[in-house]
C-alpha cells in the first residue's frame, strides 16, 4: 500500500541495497590499518567519500561521515561557534528549522550564547533581508535550512549566503530535505545532510566544512574523519549512501517532474474533495513531492489512523500527535492552523493511481473523524437568523456568550466554537475558553476560514486563556 512519508524516510534504494551487500564483503576491516584487508576498506571509503563529495559540491577532504543528520548538525553548530569564539557568542537562525537546530541554539543559550531567531511568512519562508539583517559585528554563525521538513517551503538560501559572505559570518545549511534534488546554491560555508532521506541506510549523515571556516571540534579528538566524528567508520553503509545518492541524483529531473504533477493534483483537488481545509507552504518554491494540508475539526492523531487504515502511510504537524501536545513549531511559526494536519510527502515511484487512491480515501476519513468528535460536517455549523437591529457595531461591554473549553485538546475548542456561533447575533461577540496550546493557532485561523473577526486574547482568570471572536456573518 502506498508510502507517503517520505520526507521521514525513503526506503532503501536498489542501488543502496546493491552496495551495501557487496561491500559487506569487502569493506569490512578498519579503514585506518595498512594491511591488505585495511587498505581494501580505504579505497572503498575515499571513493564514497569523492562520490558524495562531488553531489554536494565540496572537496573530498571538506566532507566527513557522521552517525547521522542530526549527529552533523550539532557537530556543525558547535565546532563552527567554538572556533569562531573570538568573532561573538551570537547565532542565528529561523524559526522554522529542524528541532535538531533549535535544540543546538538552545543548548548555546543555556551555556550564555544569544540566538536570533528569524521569523517567516505564511508560506513558511525568511525573507533574505530580513536575515541579513539579524546579522551583526558579533554574530559567530548562521543556520537556515535549504526546504523545510514539514510543508516543503525551499528557503533563500544563495542570497542569505551572499549576505552572510558580505559579512564574513559562515551559513551552515541544513540539506536533509534537498540534498536528493540537487547541490545547495550559494556560497554556504557548512552543509548537513542525512542518507536516509534519499534511500541510503539510517545511520550515516554527512557534514562538509569548507576551507577556511574556523571550527574547532566538540569533544576529545579523534584521528579519524579529520577529528570530526569519532569512532569506527561503517565502511558500507557509507558506501551504499554515497552510491544511492548518486542514483537518485541521476534521476532527479524527471522524477522531480513528474512528483511536481502528483503534488499539484492534491494541493489542487483537497479542497474541492474536502470542506474547510487550509493548503500550507509556499505554494510554487517547494519541494517537488511534499504537500501538507490542515482540516478544521479533526483530531490529527485520528486522522492518521485512519489513513492508515484505509493503507497510506502520512506524517502531520498537528499538536494532537504528540506526546507533549504543543503544536508544531513550524506551523506555529507561519501562523497556519495546526488541527488535523497531514504531510504527504511522496517518494520516487509513487504512481498517479497511488495518489487518486489517496484522493478518493481522504474525504470518508475526515468525515469519520470529524463525525466522530461532534464536529459540524465542514462548512455546516448553524447560523442563526440575526434579530432586527443588529449589526457589527456591538459593543463588547454586551454580553458576550461562554464557551469553556479547558482541560479539553484540539480540535475541540474551534467544533465548540462553530456550534455556538449561530447562537450570537451579528455583531455579537463569543469568548472561547482554553488551556491547550494549539488554540492560540487555530480560533485565529477558523475566523479567517469561516469570515469572522479574530479580537485576540487574554489571560483567563481561572486558568488558561481566553479567546474572543466577533461574528460577521
Amino acid at each position: 500500500m502506498p508510502y507517503f512519508d517520505a520526507a521521514s524516510a525513503v526506503p532503501l534504494h536498489p542501488v543502496a541495497r546493491q552496495a551495501l551487500l557487496a561491500s559487506l564483503d569487502e569493506g569490512w576491516a578498519d579503514p585506518a590499518r595498512l594491511h591488505r584487508e585495511g587498505r581494501r576498506a580505504r579505497m572503498l571509503l575515499d571513493a564514497a567519500r569523492e562520490a558524495a563529495a562531488e553531489a554536494v559540491g565540496c572537496r573530498p577532504d571538506e566532507l566527513t561521515f557522521t552517525t547521522s543528520g542530526t549527529r552533523a548538525v550539532h557537530t556543525g553548530v558547535a565546532g563552527a561557534l567554538a572556533g569562531r569564539r573570538r568573532a561573538g557568542r551570537h547565532l542565528i537562525v529561523s524559526t522554522v528549522e529542524h528541532s535538531c537546530v533549535l535544540h543546538a541554539a538552545e543548548s548555546h543559550e543555556a551555556d550564555g550564547g544569544e540566538v536570533t531567531r528569524v521569523e517567516v511568512d505564511r508560506g513558511g519562508r525568511v525573507d533574505a533581508s530580513a536575515f541579513a539583517a539579524a546579522l551583526r559585528e558579533d554574530t559567530a554563525l548562521a543556520c537556515l535550512q535549504s526546504a523545510n521538513h514539514e510543508v516543503g517551503t525551499l528557503q533563500p538560501v544563495a542570497e542569505v549566503a551572499g549576505a552572510c559572505r558580505e559579512a564574513g559570518v559562515p551559513l551552515l545549511v541544513d540539506a536533509a530535505q534537498s540534498l536528493a534534488w540537487g547541490p545547495v546554491e550559494g556560497p554556504w560555508s557548512l552543509l548537513a545532510a542525512s542518507a536516509h532521506k534519499w534511500g541510503g541506510p539510517a545511520g550515516v549523515g554527512l557534514l562538509a566544512v569548507r576551507k577556511g571556516v574556523r571550527f574547532s571540534a566538540p569533544g576529545p579528538s579523534d584521528d579519524r574523519e579529520s577529528g570530526r566524528a569519532p569512532g569506527f567508520e561503517d565502511v558500507p553503509a557509507v558506501v551504499a549512501a554515497a552510491a544511492s545518492l548518486r542514483a537518485v541524483r541521476a534521476e532527479a529531473a524527471a522524477e522531480a517532474a513528474r512528483l511536481r504533477e502528483l503534488t499539484e493534483r492534491i494541493r489542487a483537488r483537497v479542497p474541492q474533495l474536502v470542506a474547510d481545509v487550509e493548503v500550507v507552504g509556499d505554494p510554487v518554491r517547494r519541494l517537488p513531492g511534499t504537500v501538507t494540508f490542515s482540516c478544521l475539526y479533526v483530531d490529527g492523531e485520528a486522522l492518521l489512523h485512519e489513513l492508515d487504515r484505509t493503507g497510506f502511510s502520512v506524517s502531520s504537524g498537528s499538536s494532537c500527535t504528540s506526546s507533549t501536545l504543543v503544536p508544531s513549531h513550524v506551523l506555529k511559526a507561519m501562523g497556519v492552523l495546526s488541527e488535523g494536519n497531514v504531510r504527504v510527502s511522496l517518494p520516487p515511484g509513487t504512481t498517479e493511481a497511488d495518489v487518486d487512491a489517496f484522493l478518493d480515501a481522504l474525504p470518508d476519513a475526515v468525515s469519520r473523524v470529524r463525525a466522530q468528535l461532534g464536529a459540524p460536517a465542514g462548512g455546516d455549523e448553524a447560523v442563526a437568523v440575526p434579530p432586527a437591529g443588529t449589526g457589527s457595531g456591538t459593543s463588547e461591554q454586551e454580553a458576550v456568550l461562554v464557551v469553556d473549553t479547558l482541560g479539553r485538546r484540539c480540535p475541540i475548542p474551534v467544533i465548540e466554537l462553530a456550534k455556538v456561533i449561530g447562537d450570537v447575533p451579528v455583531g455579537g461577540l463569543v469568548r472561547v475558553l482554553s488551556d491547550d496550546e494549539a488554540a492560540r493557532l487555530d480560533v485565529p485561523a477558523w475566523c479567517e476560514m469561516r469570515g469572522q473577526e479574530y479580537l485576540g486574547e487574554s489571560p483567563w482568570p481561572e486558568g488558561g486563556t481566553a479567546y474572543l471572536v466577533r461574528r460577521e456573518r
